[in-house]
C-alpha cells in the first residue's frame, strides 16, 4: 500500500476581494465594431472560461482568467499580497491571452479580440509588493489592427511569446504575426502579418463536404495551435485539426509536413476516423528533448468517447527534420471511461492529464522514459482526485437535522463551513433566490428589499421569508409541521441552487507547472489547487473507503471501520454525541467505567445483529495483540510525518519570501482533508471499543485515556477547521486603494471603472492561524507542523490538560476568535490554567461578573501552599500574562486588577484592588493601590465608598489628590447634595480649595456650576462671608462675559441672582460683620466711583494683578444689585442698548435713559437707591407735562405706562395734562424737600421757564419756592427776562418781610434784611425795560412804594431803637 497524490485547491473569492480590484476599460480605435456575443449561458459571468498561469521569476507566478464571456481579462498573483486588476476589452478575446515577461521592470499582457485587433499592454512589475498597482507608463496601452482579417470568429490564436502570435483561421490557412519593432512611450509597436496555406487543399475542404461528419454546423479547421514554449525562437508551428490532421508550418516555407493521427483499431476495423469535436480544447502539446529546442516533439491526444475501456490515448510525433514519424502511442487508465480531458503537460519526464469527471477534476499521471518516452517498466497511470468531501445532499441535511439546535443555525453552519461553498457561490445563488422570490406575484416580503451588513445576515432573513405559518380552514389549529417542512424544502431549495453553481465553478481548465520541479497545479473555473502527496491517514481513509485491503497492522481499524458501516448513519451519530458530551463532562470515574454505562444506556450491542455481533468477534480475535494494535492506530491518527526539507527551503530561511494567501489557502484545505480522515479513523477505533466495553477491565487504563484524548484533540482541530472568518484586512485594503487619488496615481492615464459593491473574502481560521507564520514548505509537512504545534493531539488523558491545549485556547482568546475560545475550553477539564484562560474570555465576553468569581476562586493556586501539580502549574503559568506563577496571593490580584482595569471593568478592579490590600505584606508601599481604589470609587460613583477610602487611607498625598478627584467628579455627576452631606472632618479646607480653583478658572455658564456649588457649601456650614465673596466673584465673572443679545440678557440675569444671593448671605451676619474683602476689578472704575470705595491698605497682601483690595459691604451689594436691575429693565425695553454698551457704563447714563424712556417711578426710585441726582429727570418730567398741556393727544404716542397710565394716575380727575402736573408735585413731595434744598424743585421751575418763559409755572409750585426760596424765586425771573413776575414776586418778598415785622417787631438787626441789592436790580430791569406792560408799571410803582415806605418805617424804628 503506497501513499498516492490527492488534488487540494482554494477558492480565488475566499482569497480576493474582486469588488474592489479596480477594472480599466481600454477603447479601440477601430471606427465600428461587431456586435458583442453574449456568453454561454452554462458559465456564470464570474466564472473562468478559460485560464493560464505564467511563472516570473520576480513577481512569482501569475493567474490569468478570461471571464465575463470573454470582455474581461483578470490578472491575480498568487504569491504575493497585490490586489487584482481587471480589463475591460471592447470586445471578446479569442482563445487565452499571453502574459510575457519583458525584463525585470515589465510585465506584457497580450490578447487578440474577435474584431481583428491585437492588444499589448505594458504593465509595470518594479515593486513587487504592488506590480501592476504602480503607475503606468505613458503608450501602456498599444493596439495593433490586423490586416488580413476583421472577425476571427472560430478562429484560434496562439500567442509564441511578446514576438510573434499564430493564429489558425477557419479557412485552413495559418496567419503569423510577427514584430519587427516593439514600441515605447511614444511610439506603437510594428507588426508584420504571413498568411501560410496547406499543400494539400484536400484536408482543407473535407471538413466542409456534406454528410462527412455529423452535425449541421460544421466546426473551425484548426482545434489546437501550439509551438515549444518560450525562450525558444517563433520557428515552427504545431496545428490539429478536426479531421485528426497534425501539420507543422515553418516560418518561410508554410506547411512543410503533415500527419493523420489514427489508431490501429480504427485501421483494422477499416472504419472512417471520426472527425474530432469542434468543442475539444488543449488536445495538442509540444516539447523538445534538450534545453535549445532541438528534437522537438508534439504530444496529441485523441479522445474516444465510445470506448468502454479508456477514455483516449496520446500519440508521441517526432518533429525533427521537418518530418512528422510517430514514435508512441499511450493508452489512457480504465478510470478515464466517460471523462472529458481538459488539458495535459509534460513536467520532467512526468505525463499529467486533467480529466473532468461528473463536474471535477481529476488528474492522473504516468512517469515516462525521457529518451524513449515510453512507460518506465510498464508503469500504470496514478490518479489523483479531491479527498472526502461533503456534499449537502437532502440525506445529508437530514443527518444535519439530527444534531441539537435550531434548522436555521444548522444549515448556516454547513453552508458557511470552508470549503463548501465560496463567497462567490453563495452571493450568486443568493441573487437567483432573491429574483425568484420578487418573481412571485404580490407585494414582495420586506426582508427582499432591506440592506444587511453581512451576506450571512442576508441569507438568514431572506430564505424562507415566503414561508408562512397558516391554519388550518376547517379546525383553526396552526399548522406547525406544514410552516417547518415548507421552511425546510425553502432551505433545501437554496442549497440546491449554491451546489449548481459551486458545481460550474469547479469544472477544471488547464493543469500547469508549479515554481517546484515537482509541483502542479489544477485551474478551475473558480479555483486554483495543486497536486500533493497524500499523508498516511489519508491513504488509509481513501482506502477504507473504496473497500480496498489494507496492510496487516490496520485490520483492527479495518474491523472498526466495517463495524460502522453495519450499524447505520443514526446510530453511529447517536453514538458520537455520547462520546462528545462525555468529554465535555469533569472525568470523575475510570474511562471503562464510562464506557460501560454508556453502551448500557445507549443499548448499542442490542442494536447490532447476532450475526454482525459474531463477525466482529471472530475478526477481533484473529488480532494476535489488540492493545498494540490500538497504539499502531493511535499513531496513525495522532502522528506525523517527518519532515524534509529541501535546498529552497533553506534559502526561504535567508530571505523570507512574501506571505501568500493561496498557499496558506492550500495548506488550509490540505489539513481539513487531513483532519476528516483522522477524526473519522479515531471513531471508529472509538466504537470498537464501545463494542469491547465489558472486556477492556483487564486493559491498561493509560491505553483507553489516551484514545479519548486524541479524539478530543481531533474533534477541537475539526471544529476549528470548520470555522469561516470574514478577512478585515482586504475591507482596508480596499478602503485605502478607493481613494480618487490613490487610483490616478497608480493607474496614470488608464481608464478605472468601479466594480461591485463590497464582498469581503471569507477564510478559514485555519488559514488564520496557519497566515501568522511566514513558513512555506510543501505538503504535508506543512499541515504536519501546523498540526503539531497546536500540540492538542499530544494529551494523554482527558481528565488533564498540557500546556499546549491551555495556550492555544489563549492564543485563540487573544486573536479574538471568542466563540471558538469558549467552544474549544468547553472540551478541556477546569484546571487552574483553563480556569483563569475561561476568566479572561468571560471578561471578552462581557462578563465581568463570572470572570471576577473565578479569579478570586484562582488565587489560591498561588503562593507557597497552593498545592498545585507540576502539570497544572506549568499550564497556568504559560497562560499567566507575565508566562510566570505569582509568588503571592497579593501579587495575582494586583495581575487581576490590571487585566479588570484594561478592559475598562472598574468595579471588579476595585474589588481586586481590595483583595489585594486586605493581604498585602506590612513591608509593601501601598500608595498606588489606594489613589486606584479609591479612583475607581469615584469612577463608579460610589460616592460613599470613595470618601471612606480617603478617611481611612493613611497617606496625606492620596489623600489630598483623591479629594479634588472626588469633588469634581461628584459635581460633573450632579451630585451636589451628597457631596454636602459628607462631613470631610479635618479637610473642607482642601474642598474649599478645590472648589473655589473651579469657580476661578471655569465659565459660570456651564455646568457643574461651580460657584452655586461652592457657595452652598459655605451656607452649609455657615460661612455666610466666604458664601457672599463667592455669589460676587461669580457676578463679576459674569458681568465680563461677551455674547449675543439674548446671552447678554440672560447672564444679567444669572448676574442679578448672584448678587441676591450674595445680599442675603451679608445680612444674615452682624452689621459690623457684614463685608468681605476682594481684588479691585479695574474695569468696573465707572461704577466704583459712584459709590464709596473702602480700600484696604495694611494687614493684606498686595494683590499679584496690582489691583489692590476693596471691601464690599451690604451697601456697595445693594448698589450693585440696584444698577444691574436698572440696566436689565432699560435692555429687556430696548434690545438695540447692547450694540452701544457705552451708554450704559455709568449710573447717571442709566438713570438718564431711564427718564429717556419715560421710565420716570423706576428711574426716582432707582436713582434714590442709588444716591444719584435727580434733577435731570425732573427736568425731564416737567418738558413732558408742558407737552401734555399743549397737546393731550401726546399721551397715547408715547409710553407713559410707568408714570400716567399706572392705576394710581389713570384715578385721577382731570386732563392728562393735569394728572401729569399732578404727578410731577408728588414727586416733588416725595424726593425733594429741605434736606435737598428743594434742588429739584428749582431745577422745575428753570426748565419750565427755560421751555417757554411766558408760561406762567404752576402756582403749588411758586408758592412752594415762596415758602422756602423766595429769593431764589426773584432771581430765576430775572434770569429768564420774566419781569413782571420778578416785581410780582420782589413785592411779594417785601409785603411779606413787612407782615412778619409788624406781627412781631424786630428783636435784632438781621431780622429786617432784605436783599435790597436784588430788588434794586428788579427795578433796574423794570425801569430799562421800555416795552413794559401796564401791569408791570402798576407793580413796579407798588414795588418802589413799599420799599419807599419800608426804608421810612426801619429808619423810623432806628431812631426809636436809640
Amino acid at each position: 500500500m503506497s501513499a498516492g497524490r490527492i488534488l487540494v485547491a482554494a477558492q480565488l473569492s475566499s482569497l480576493f476581494s474582486f469588488s474592489n480590484a479596480p477594472s480599466v476599460v481600454l477603447q479601440s480605435s477601430r471606427q465600428s465594431l461587431q456586435t458583442v456575443s453574449q456568453p454561454d449561458t452554462d458559465v456564470y459571468p464570474e466564472h473562468a472560461i478559460s485560464s493560464s498561469i505564467y511563472h516570473t521569476l520576480h513577481a512569482g507566478p501569475i493567474l490569468l482568467r478570461v471571464i465575463h464571456g470573454g470582455l474581461i481579462v483578470e490578472l491575480i498573483s498568487l504569491t504575493t499580497p497585490v490586489l487584482p486588476i481587471r480589463f475591460v476589452f471592447p470586445a471578446s478575446v479569442v482563445s487565452t491571452p499571453a502574459v510575457c515577461t519583458w525584463g525585470e521592470q515589465e510585465l506584457h499582457l497580450l490578447a487578440v479580440t474577435v474584431t481583428g485587433s491585437l492588444y499589448r499592454l505594458v504593465l509595470p512589475t518594479t515593486n513587487p509588493t504592488r506590480l501592476w498597482h504602480d503607475e503606468a507608463a505613458r503608450n501602456w496601452c498599444r493596439e495593433y489592427i490586423l490586416k488580413n482579417v476583421s472577425d476571427l470568429s472560430g478562429s484560434i490564436v496562439h500567442i509564441q511569446g511578446p514576438h510573434g502570435i499564430a493564429i489558425g483561421l477557419g479557412n485552413g490557412s495559418l496567419l503569423r504575426v510577427e514584430v519587427e519593432r516593439i514600441g515605447d512611450t511614444v511610439s506603437d509597436d510594428l507588426w508584420t502579418e504571413t498568411v501560410s496555406q496547406p499543400k494539400s487543399f484536400l484536408g482543407t475542404f473535407t471538413s466542409y463536404i456534406p454528410g462527412f461528419h455529423s452535425g449541421t454546423n460544421a466546426a473551425p479547421e484548426f482545434l489546437c495551435v501550439a509551438g515549444l514554449p518560450e525562450p525558444t525562437e517563433f520557428g515552427y508551428i504545431w496545428t490539429l485539426s478536426r479531421d485528426r490532421t497534425l501539420r507543422l508550418w515553418s516560418a518561410s516555407r508554410g506547411c512543410v509536413a503533415s500527419k493523420s493521427l489514427s489508431f490501429q483499431a480504427d485501421a483494422a476495423s477499416g472504419n472512417k476516423p471520426v472527425l474530432l469535436n469542434g468543442d475539444a480544447g488543449n488536445l495538442l502539446r509540444v516539447y523538445s528533448l534538450s534545453p535549445n529546442g532541438e528534437k522537438p516533439f508534439a504530444v496529441a491526444f485523441t479522445p474516444t468517447p465510445d470506448d468502454p475501456h479508456c477514455g483516449g490515448y496520446f500519440q508521441i510525433v517526432d518533429s525533427s527534420s521537418d518530418q512528422l514519424h510517430e514514435l508512441r502511442t499511450i493508452g489512457c487508465s480504465p478510470t478515464s471511461v466517460n471523462c472529458h480531458l481538459q488539458d495535459f503537460i509534460l513536467n520532467n519526464g512526468v505525463l499529467y492529464t486533467l480529466w473532468e469527471r461528473h463536474g471535477t477534476s481529476m488528474v492522473q499521471s504516468i512517469k515516462l522514459d525521457a529518451g524513449s518516452l515510453m512507460a518506465v517498466n510498464d508503469a500504470a497511470w496514478e490518479t489523483s482526485s479531491y479527498g472526502e468531501e461533503t456534499d449537502l445532499t437532502p440525506a445529508y441535511l437530514d443527518e444535519v437535522l439530527l444534531a441539537p439546535g435550531s434548522l436555521t443555525e444548522k444549515f448556516m453552519e454547513v453552508i458557511l463551513r470552508p470549503g463548501i461553498f465560496s463567497p462567490l457561490t453563495i452571493r450568486t445563488a443568493l441573487e437567483q433566490y432573491i429574483d425568484a422570490c420578487l418573481s412571485l406575484p404580490g407585494p414582495p416580503p420586506p426582508e427582499l428589499m432591506s440592506s444587511y451588513t453581512s451576506v450571512a445576515e442576508n441569507i438568514v432573513a431572506v430564505v424562507g421569508c415566503t414561508v408562512t405559518l397558516v391554519q388550518d380552514p376547517h379546525t383553526g389549529a396552526t399548522q406547525h409541521d406544514r410552516y417547518w417542512s415548507a421552511l425546510k424544502r425553502d432551505w433545501e431549495g437554496f442549497i440546491a441552487r449554491c451546489r449548481e453553481v459551486e458545481r460550474s465553478a469547479r469544472w477544471p481548465l488547464v493543469l500547469s507547472k508549479g515554481q517546484y520541479n515537482d509541483e502542479v497545479i489544477v485551474v478551475e473555473r473558480e479555483r486554483v489547487g495543486v497536486v500533493a502527496r497524500e499523508d498516511l491517514p489519508i491513504t488509509i481513509h481513501r482506502y477504507l473507503s473504496d473497500t480496498l485491503p489494507v496492510e496487516s497492522h490496520f485490520s483492527i481499524l479495518d474491523i472498526a471501520w466495517s463495524l460502522c458501516c453495519k450499524i447505520g448513519t443514526e446510530v453511529l451519530r447517536n453514538l458520537e454525541s455520547n462520546i462528545v458530551d462525555v468529554l465535555h463532562q469533569e472525568i470523575a470515574f475510570s474511562i471503562v467505567d464510562i464506557m460501560v454505562d454508556q453502551v448500557r444506556r445507549s443499548d448499542f450491542r442490542e442494536m447490532l445483529g447476532e450475526s454482525t455481533q459474531n463477525w466482529v468477534v471472530a475478526k477481533l480475535q484473529e488480532v494476535e495483540d489488540l492493545e498494540r494494535s490500538i497504539k499502531i492506530i493511535l499513531d496513525l491518527a495522532a502522528g506525523f510525518d517527518l519532515e524534509i526539507k529541501r535546498e529552497e527551503d533553506e534559502v526561504e530561511l535567508l530571505l523570507p519570501p512574501a506571505r501568500s494567501e493561496w498557499k496558506a489557502a492550500i495548506a488550509a484545505s490540505y489539513i481539513s482533508t487531513s483532519l476528516n480522515a483522522r477524526y473519522d479513523i479515531c471513531l471508529a477505533l472509538t466504537i470498537l471499543l464501545f463494542f469491547m466495553a465489558d472486556d477492556l477491565g483487564e486493559w491498561d487504563p493509560c491505553l483507553l485515556e489516551e484514545v479519548f484524548a486524541v479524539f478530543r484533540g481531533l474533534s477541537m482541530l475539526r471544529y476549528i477547521a470548520r470555522q469561516p472568518t470574514v478577512d478585515q484586512s482586504h475591507d482596508r485594503q480596499s478602503s485605502q486603494a478607493a481613494s480618487t487619488d490613490d487610483v490616478i496615481a497608480r493607474m496614470g492615464s488608464m481608464q478605472v471603472s468601479g466594480n461591485q459593491p463590497n464582498f469581503a473574502p471569507t477564510l478559514s481560521l485555519v488559514h488564520r492561524l496557519i497566515s501568522q507564520s511566514n513558513e512555506h514548505v510543501e505538503l504535508p509537512s506543512s499541515g504536519h507542523r501546523f498540526l503539531d504545534n497546536t500540540g492538542l493531539l499530544q494529551s494523554t488523558s482527558p481528565a488533564h490538560v498540557t500546556h499546549y491545549e491551555a495556550s492555544f485556547c489563549e492564543r485563540l482568546r487573544d486573536l479574538g476568535y471568542y466563540q471558538v475560545a469558549r467552544e474549544m475550553l468547553a472540551w478541556l477539564p477546569r484546571t487552574p490554567g483553563v480556569t483563569f484562560v475561561t476568566a479572561r474570555l468571560f471578561i471578552n465576553l462581557g462578563r465581568g461578573d463570572d470572570a471576577a468569581y473565578l479569579l478570586e476562586k484562582l488565587a489560591g493556586s498561588f503562593g507557597p501552599d497552593s498545592g498545585l501539580s507540576f502539570e497544572d502549574a506549568e499550564t497556568l503559568a504559560v497562560v499567566l500574562p507575565r508566562q510566570a506563577l505569582y509568588d503571592s496571593e497579593f501579587n495575582f490580584y494586583l495581575e487581576a486588577s490590571s487585566i479588570f482595569r484594561e478592559n475598562g471593568l472598574t468595579q471588579h478592579e476595585v474589588g481586586f484592588l481590595q483583595l489585594a490590600l486586605s493581604v498585602a505584606p506590612p513591608e509593601t508601599n501601598t500608595p498606588d493601590l489606594w489613589y486606584g481604589l479609591v479612583r475607581g470609587h469615584i469612577d463608579l460613583g460610589f460616592w460613599e465608598e470613595a470618601y471612606s477610602a480617603i478617611i481611612a487611607t493613611p497617606f496625606d498625598s492620596v489623600r489630598r489628590e483623591c479629594i479634588s478627584q472626588l469633588v469634581y467628579r461628584m459635581c460633573e455627576e450632579n451630585a451636589v447634595e451628597e457631596l454636602i452631606s459628607l462631613n470631610f472632618g479635618g479637610f473642607s479646607s482642601e474642598v474649599d480649595d478645590a472648589l473655589a480653583f473651579k469657580a476661578r478658572n471655569t465659565d459660570p455658564r456651564v455646568r457643574p456650576f461651580y460657584s452655586r456649588i461652592l457657595y452652598t457649601w459655605y451656607t452649609r456650614r455657615g460661612d455666610h462671608r466666604s458664601a457672599a465673596r463667592t455669589m460676587y466673584m461669580r457676578a463679576h465673572k459674569l458681568q465680563e462675559i461677551s455674547g449675543s443679545s439674548a446671552e447678554i440678557s440672560s447672564l444679567m440675569d444669572d448676574q442679578a441672582e448672584s448678587y441676591l444671593l450674595a445680599i442675603n448671605s451679608l445680612s444674615l451676619l452682624e452689621e459690623k460683620k457684614a463685608w468681605f474683602v476682594v481684588q479691585t476689578f479695574t474695569n468696573n472704575v465707572h461704577e466704583l466711583e459712584s459709590r464709596k470705595r473702602r480700600k484696604l491698605i495694611q494687614n493684606l497682601p498686595s494683590s499679584s494683578a496690582g489691583g489692590g483690595s476693596e471691601i464690599i459691604d451690604l451697601h456697595a451689594l445693594r448698589f450693585d444689585y440696584t444698577l444691574l436691575s436698572a440696566k436689565k429693565h432699560l435692555v429687556h425695553r430696548d434690545p438695540t442698548l447692547l450694540s452701544a454698551p457705552e451708554a450704559l457704563l455709568t449710573p447717571p447714563l442709566v438713570i438718564q435713559r431711564l427718564g429717556q424712556a419715560n421710565q420716570f417711578d423706576f428711574a426716582m426710585t432707582t436713582a434714590r437707591a442709588l444716591n444719584l441726582d435727580m434733577s435731570e429727570l425732573f427736568v425731564m418730567l416737567a418738558v413732558q407735562c408742558m407737552r401734555l398741556s399743549r397737546n393731550p393727544d401726546a399721551i397715547f404716542q408715547e409710553d407713559a405706562s410707568d408714570w400716567l397710565l399706572t392705576d394710581n394716575a389713570a384715578s385721577w380727575p382731570g386732563s392728562p395734562a393735569d394728572r401729569g402736573w399732578r404727578y410731577l408735585k408728588m414727586a416733588l413731595e416725595r424726593h425733594d424737600g429741605p434736606e435737598m434744598d428743594y434742588r429739584y424743585s428749582k431745577a422745575t421751575l428753570e426748565a419750565i421757564l427755560a421751555h417757554d418763559s411766558s408760561l406762567s409755572p404752576p402756582p403749588w409750585l411758586v408758592h412752594l419756592l415762596e415758602d422756602y426760596h423766595h429769593e431764589y424765586l426773584v432771581r430765576t425771573s430775572l434770569k429768564f427776562d420774566a419781569l413782571e413776575s420778578a416785581l410780582e414776586h420782589t413785592l411779594s418778598l417785601v409785603r411779606k418781610a413787612d407782615s412778619k415785622l409788624s406781627r412781631s417787631p424786630a428783636k435784632t438787626p438781621g431780622a429786617t434784611w432784605l436783599p435790597y441789592t436784588l430788588i434794586d436790580q428788579v427795578l433796574a430791569a423794570s425801569i430799562s425795560q421800555g416795552d413794559l406792560s401796564a401791569r408791570g408799571q402798576v407793580l413796579r410803582k407798588e414795588l418802589q412804594m413799599e420799599v419807599s415806605n419800608r426804608v421810612k418805617r426801619m429808619q423810623k424804628a432806628s431812631l426809636f431803637s436809640k
